[in-house]
C-alpha cells in the first residue's frame, strides 16, 4: 500500500492509502476528494488535470497536456495509477464546481422578478396557490381510569370530529413521538395535517405552545448543477434558498457517463450518495440555517429533473434509458419519501415528482413547459431547455410535442480545450473588433478575476464573433492572420483570447478549430431538433410567434449571436423570452398548490414525446446545421456579413 496525499490551495491535505497500480480518480472519488472530470475518466477532456508535487505517478502523456507543462509536473488524474507514494495538487477549479458554479437559482433580483411573473402568470391562469396542509389546535379529554383509550385512537377520533374524515392515517414516526407530546401538553396539541377527500394524513404532533413552521421543499436537481428553496407551505413565501453543483459531475458531465457509472458494482449507491449526501442534505442544512427552522419542519418535497437523475436520485436502474427501445422505470410515481432514501427533512414528507414524458425529456421540462403557459396560449411557441441535453417542446393549447437532443457537453464547457463550467474564470460574454481582431470580455468572478477558460456563453460569443469577424469560414477553419491567430505543427489554427500573462492559468487561453468544429455539431443538434419536429408538425420556422429560453445557460446567451451561428431559429429578437430556472418555478407550484400540482400531471399527459432517432430526416437535418450558420442560408437572412 502506498501514501496518496492530495494537496489543495485553499484547504487542508487529504491522505489515503491506495493499492499498487490503482488509478488515480478513483482513488480521489473513493475519498471523496472533488476533481471534475466531465468524460467520466476516458481521457478525452482532459478537465482532470493535477500536479505532481512529490512521489512517483505512472501517468503516461497525453494529447491535453504539453511536453512543458508535463515537465512541470502537470497530470490527467484519469491516466495515472499509483506506483509509489505521491503528493499531488488539486487546483482550485477543479472542485469549483461544488460551490462556486453560475447557477440559474433565485440569487439576483432578475432572477426574482422572473420568479415572481411566472408566479403570476400561474395565478392568471386561474390556478389556486394553495395546497391541503394545515395546522390545527386539537385538544382532547386526559386520558384516566374510566377512560382508557390509546393514544392513537384518541388523537383519531379527535380528528374526526373536527373534519369529519373517518380515516386518519398516522404514520410510524407520529406514533413514535405521540404518548410523550401528548403527556408534556395535557393532551393539547397542534397537529399538521393533509386533508384530502378521502382521509387525513397526520404529518405531526407538536406542542401547542411551539410555534409550528409548516415548510417545503422544492429542488430542480440538473445533471451539473441543484438548485433549492425552502417554502411556508401555508403562505407561499420564499424562507430560504441555495445552489451548488451536482455531485455526480465527479462520474461524467452527461447522462449516459453516469449511467455506465451506476450499473458498475456499487455505482448506484456511488451516485445516489453524491446527490444526496453531498449535494441535497448539505444543501438543506444550509437552507434550514437561513431560514432557523428544523428539518423535521419540512413535510413535503417536489423534485424537477430529468429522467436519468429522477432513477439515480431514487437508486433506480437506469441502463434500459440509454438502450433500445429506451424504457424508463417510470414515467410518473407518487409513492415516494424522503426517509425511504435518507434525505434529511420529517420523515413522513412525501416527495412530488414532476412526470417525466421520455427517455430524455423529464420532469423538469414538464414544469418548465408549466410555468411557460405554453399550454394556456393560442400562439406558436418553442421552449428551449440548454443543459448538458438540449430539450425542447413546441406547441400551443391544443398540442404540444417535446423532444430531447443531445447535444454533448459542450454547452457546459466540455469537449471544448479551454471549455469550463460557469466559475470563477470563466470568460461569460465577448466581443471582437473586426478590424484589430482584439477582443473585449466579461468574466466571472469578482472585478479584476483573470480568465482561465470559457463557458458556455463565452464560447457562443466568441464563436459568433470569429465568424462575423471573418477570422473564421462558415466550416469553423481560421481564414485570416494576425497576432491571435496562429497554427500548430498540425497545422490546426486556434485564437488566442488571453495570452499567459494576462490569464489566471499556466498557458494561453485559445480556441482552436477542433473545439469550433465540437460546438458546430452541439448548436446544429439544437437546430436540426427544432427544425425535424417542425417539420413533423408540418410547420417552418416562420411560424413560431414566441420562444422561451431556459436553464442556467439560457441567462447568459447573446440571442442574436445565437443566431448567428445558426443555433436558434432566425425570427425577430423580441420574440425570445429568457424565462430563467423554470424547472424550479415549476417545482415549487407543483409544491405549494394541489392544482398546480395536478395541472402538471395533465401537461405531461398531453405532450407527445418525438423519439429523434427513429425519424429519418433527423441526420439529414443535423449534417445541414453542422455549418456557420447552416448550409441553407436561406434560413438565417438576417445575418448579413
Amino acid at each position: 500500500m502506498f501514501k496518496v496525499t492530495f494537496k489543495f490551495e485553499n484547504s487542508e491535505d487529504v491522505s489515503v492509502f491506495a493499492a499498487f497500480g490503482e488509478n488515480l480518480l478513483e482513488v480521489a472519488r473513493k475519498t471523496n476528494v472533488a476533481i471534475d472530470a466531465p468524460c467520466s475518466g476516458n481521457a478525452s477532456c482532459g478537465k482532470c488535470r493535477v500536479k505532481l508535487v512529490g512521489g512517483t505517478l505512472d501517468s503516461k502523456k497525453t494529447r491535453h497536456i504539453s511536453d512543458e507543462e508535463y515537465a512541470q509536473g502537470w497530470r490527467l488524474a484519469c491516466v495515472s495509477k499509483i506506483c509509489d507514494n505521491v503528493e499531488v495538487l488539486v487546483p482550485d477549479i477543479a472542485s469549483a464546481y461544488r460551490s462556486r458554479m453560475k447557477v440559474a437559482d433565485l440569487s439576483s433580483p432578475d432572477e426574482i422578478k422572473i420568479f415572481d411573473d411566472l408566479k403570476g402568470q400561474v395565478c392568471e391562469a386561474g390556478i389556486a396557490l394553495k395546497n391541503d396542509m394545515e395546522v390545527v389546535s386539537i385538544k382532547m379529554d386526559v386520558p384516566s381510569l374510566d377512560d382508557t383509550m390509546p393514544d392513537n385512537e384518541r388523537l383519531t377520533r379527535a380528528i374526526t370530529e373536527a373534519t369529519g374524515m373517518q380515516i386518519v392515517r398516522i404514520p410510524y414516526a407520529v406514533m413514535k413521538k405521540l404518548a410523550v407530546v401528548l403527556r408534556e401538553s395535557n393532551f393539547d396539541v397542534q397537529v399538521v395535517w393533509r386533508k384530502n377527500a378521502n382521509d387525513v394524513f397526520v404529518y405531526d404532533v407538536l406542542p401547542k405552545d411551539k410555534p409550528a413552521v409548516v415548510a417545503g421543499l422544492a429542488v430542480d436537481i440538473g445533471t451539473t448543477t441543484v438548485s433549492a428553496i425552502i417554502i411556508n407551505m401555508l403562505d407561499g413565501s420564499i424562507l430560504a434558498k441555495g445552489s451548488s453543483g451536482n455531485g455526480q459531475i465527479r462520474y461524467g458531465a452527461d447522462v449516459i457517463n453516469r449511467i455506465i457509472e451506476s450499473v458498475k458494482p456499487g455505482g448506484s449507491e456511488r451516485l445516489q450518495k453524491a446527490v444526496i449526501e453531498e449535494t441535497i442534505n448539505p444543501l438543506i442544512d444550509t437552507m434550514c440555517r437561513q431560514a432557523k427552522i428544523s428539518h423535521n419542519s419540512i413535510y413535503r418535497m417536489s423534485v424537477a429533473s430529468n429522467t436519468t437523475m429522477n432513477h439515480l436520485l431514487f437508486g433506480l436502474n437506469g441502463d434500459s434509458i440509454r438502450t433500445e427501445p429506451y424504457i424508463p422505470t417510470f414515467f410518473k410515481t407518487n409513492s415516494m419519501y424522503t426517509a425511504d432514501i435518507g434525505i434529511k427533512t420529517n420523515p413522513c414528507a412525501h416527495i412530488i415528482v414532476a412526470p417525466n414524458i421520455g427517455s430524455y425529456v423529464g420532469g423538469d421540462i414538464t414544469a418548465g413547459a408549466f410555468v411557460s403557459m405554453l399550454w394556456n396560449k393560442p400562439e406558436f411557441s418553442l421552449f428551449i431547455d440548454l443543459g448538458t441535453n438540449g430539450e425542447i417542446v413546441f406547441g400551443n393549447s391544443d398540442f404540444m410535442f417535446s423532444c430531447a437532443c443531445s447535444a454533448g457537453p459542450a454547452f457546459e464547457g466540455g469537449d471544448i480545450s479551454c471549455g469550463m463550467r460557469a466559475t470563477d474564470g470563466a470568460i461569460e460574454a465577448c466581443t471582437i473588433d473586426k478590424e484589430t481582431m482584439e477582443p473585449t470580455f466579461t468574466v466571472v468572478g469578482e472585478e479584476g478575476t483573470k480568465p482561465i477558460g470559457l463557458c458556455g456563453s463565452g464560447i457562443i460569443d466568441v464563436i459568433a464573433e470569429l465568424f462575423r469577424c471573418g477570422i473564421i469560414s462558415p466550416k469553423g477553419k481560421f481564414i485570416r492572420e494576425g497576432a491571435r491567430v496562429r497554427h500548430d505543427q498540425y497545422g490546426i489554427g486556434s485564437y488566442v483570447l488571453a495570452f499567459e500573462k494576462d490569464a489566471g492559468s499556466v498557458k494561453d487561453v485559445e480556441i482552436n478549430e477542433v473545439d469550433i468544429d465540437n460546438f458546430i455539431r452541439a448548436k446544429g443538434a439544437i437546430f436540426s431538433a427544432i427544425r425535424t419536429m417542425l417539420s413533423y408538425c408540418d410547420f417552418d420556422v416562420s411560424m413560431i410567434e414566441h420562444v422561451y429560453v431556459a436553464g442556467g445557460i439560457g441567462s447568459g446567451i447573446n440571442m442574436k449571436n445565437a443566431i448567428r451561428i445558426g443555433m436558434f431559429p432566425d425570427v425577430p429578437l423580441e420574440l425570445y423570452e429568457y424565462i430563467g430556472n423554470s424547472s424550479l418555478v415549476g417545482a415549487y407550484a407543483m409544491l405549494y398548490s394541489s392544482e398546480a400540482e395536478r395541472k402538471v400531471y395533465e401537461v405531461a399527459k398531453n405532450m407527445t414525446y418525438l423519439e429523434l432517432s427513429a425519424i429519418t430526416s433527423y441526420m439529414d437535418e443535423f449534417v445541414g446545421a453542422c455549418f456557420l450558420p447552416h448550409t441553407d442560408a436561406s434560413l438565417f437572412p438576417s445575418i448579413v456579413d
